[in-house]
């Protein structure tokens, strides 16, 4: 999904008036998404209700996964 929008240049952007809602609509997510498990900030990502936060949650997870260090393979559990 990320790379998609590294390519065209689409991350959500308030300057451009994008938004996460915007972002995510036009997003075609991985479709093992649903096994990210885990906690961040707190919050369990597999806990989370509401489908656009869910979402928001993965990438945070992923994000936060690669700034601890993690290789992308172990991260994608590839």
């Amino acid at each position: 999904m990320a790379d998609r929008f590294r390519r065209v240049g689409a991350a959500p952007s308030p300057c451009r008036g994008q938004t996460f809602e915007d972002f995510f609509a036009d997003a075609r997510l991985n479709p093992n998404a649903s096994l990210i498990t885990g906690s961040v900030c707190g919050v369990r990502v597999e806990d989370v209700e509401d489908p656009l936060m869910q979402k928001i949650r993965y990438l945070d997870k992923l994000v936060d996964e690669l700034a601890r260090g993690k290789p992308m393979d172990k991260v994608l559990r590839a």
